[in-house]
């Protein structure tokens, strides 16, 4: 064989050599893509139960309690308010009433109707008034219009605007700017726009944007309510009850969006408040959580601005303005078409933080009871709304250790200089539902110190059973 026919004779190998792997593969001997087996059958498509249809969306509920649970003996109770009242760490002006869930009945009580500083407490009528009106079930609007080469940042009361993306299943930051700045400059660029002027529209609220009742001491617990607002009003990005707060929060949540154009290729060349021409087209809208849900977090945690502003969209849904005054006056007349007498209370503010307010533990167990009333399920959200014992919210850190009531107590907190308020549910050890109210506002040295009272009170109340 000559030299030049060794490169052929070797090809001719290797072709063999392939040829017969080849065969292999097919025959499933060796690992390969190729076989002479019979194709596996397509899957069956996946079961469909018979009769399925799409569930119902999750309502909020609680346990059913058995309508036959026994009431306490009211001398009972009596005796246990009578060691709360007498225990010279709460002062000598303490209000307290403690009723039947299901009857309404008084169990036990003392200084029942004196008007008294509810502080946060009373946010729970805020709450009420909200829920047994159309906003309930709303979200609130935030929308972008056009008029030439005007734009103008529409606020509709959500003051939980996320700066960039919005996240849906949150409730503060669900909808963003960065969102709202998309839908805006797609528009723009579509029509070939690309300077424009802002104007920021924040006339929804009027009035001081703090009520005048609370004191300066307060100030740090309590943002300016407007209808336009980012991170509550907040002027960082994290969630804090105490500030800092933006000195004016629709401006900053109008910088931001402006600052969202740019970075999207729109010039703005000024930002500046305005109120929207009633013909300006609408360009772009994000919507806040429903009010439900806005609701639900200010009792949870005890935001005073924010039930500053469900205060006012209550007053706008009346017809009134979005003042602290006219706010005030609309979630007491709201409460009071319910059939709570509050003859004689007077609300400050709605939060509960401003000097003045006043209601009787009496008046405060008649709006509680609403919240759990079969007869008002609209207003379940509010009694779910406050924080449970032990486990969440204002709550999260008390009836700790081996308190009977952990778990078992829902109930809205207040604290101020001097006062204390408690007010909410709780089960007894014989599945007795009851409802609770206390209040102490002349707290003698550090009021802090009547929290461990309160709770071993309430405690008492979910230990008690009828047969011990």
């Amino acid at each position: 064989m000559t030299r030049s026919a060794r490169p052929g004779t070797a090809v001719v190998v290797l072709l063999g050599l392939l040829g017969g792997y080849l065969a292999f593969d097919a025959l499933d001997v060796v690992p390969g893509m190729l076989t002479t087996a019979e194709p596996w059958p397509e899957a069956a498509p996946f079961p469909t139960a018979p009769g399925a249809v799409e569930a119902p969306p999750p309502e909020t509920v609680f346990p059913v309690l058995p309508q036959s649970a026994p009431v306490p003996d009211a001398d009972d109770i009596q005796s246990e308010v009578a060691d709360l009242v007498g225990d010279d760490r709460l002062g000598s002006r303490v209000g307290v009433v403690v009723a039947d869930a299901i009857t309404g009945e008084t169990l036990g009580a003392s200084d029942e109707d004196q008007l008294m500083t509810p502080a946060s407490a009373q946010k729970i009528l805020t709450g009420v008034a909200a829920l047994s009106s159309p906003l309930a079930d709303r979200t609130l609007a935030t929308t972008v219009v056009r008029s030439e080469d005007t734009l103008t940042l529409v606020g509709g009361g959500d003051m939980m605007l996320a700066a960039g993306k919005g996240k849906p299943e949150q409730v503060n930051g669900h909808a963003g700017l960065a969102d709202l700045a998309d839908q805006v400059a797609a528009t723009l660029r579509a029509d070939g726009t690309s300077q424009v002027r802002l104007t920021i529209d924040d006339t929804l609220f009027s009035g001081p944007a703090i009520a005048p009742a609370v004191p300066s001491a307060n100030m740090a617990y309590i943002g300016e309510a407007a209808p336009l607002g980012v991170n509550i009003g907040l002027a960082g990005d994290s969630y804090s009850p105490s500030g800092p707060w933006a000195p004016d929060p629709a401006r900053r949540a109008g910088e931001i969006f402006a600052g969202h154009l740019r970075d999207r290729g729109v010039e703005v060349r000024t930002v500046t408040r305005g109120t929207a021409p009633e013909s300006a087209e609408k360009i772009g809208e994000v919507r806040s959580a429903p009010v439900a849900e806005i609701t639900e977090f200010f009792l949870h945690t005890s935001n005073n601005t924010m039930t500053e502003v469900i205060c006012r969209l209550v007053a706008v849904e009346a017809g009134a303005p979005g003042s602290n005054e006219a706010g005030t006056e609309a979630v007491t007349a709201a409460v009071e078409e319910l059939g709570v007498d509050l003859d004689g209370a007077d609300l400050k503010d709605c939060s509960g933080l401003g000097d003045g307010s006043r209601l009787s533990a009496r008046q405060l167990a008649d709006v509680v009871r609403l919240t759990i009333d079969p007869a008002h399920p609209e207003l379940r959200d509010v009694a779910v709304g406050m924080p449970v014992g032990g486990l969440n919210g204002t709550l999260y850190d008390r009836f700790r250790g081996d308190n009977p009531a952990r778990g078992l107590v829902r109930a809205k907190t207040g604290s101020l200089s001097k006062t204390r308020a408690l007010a909410g549910t709780v089960v007894t050890a014989d599945q007795r539902q009851l409802v609770f109210v206390v209040l102490a506002d002349s707290i003698p040295d550090y009021a802090e110190g009547a929290v461990p009272v309160y709770d071993a009170f309430v405690g008492s109340l979910a230990a008690y059973s009828v047969a011990a």
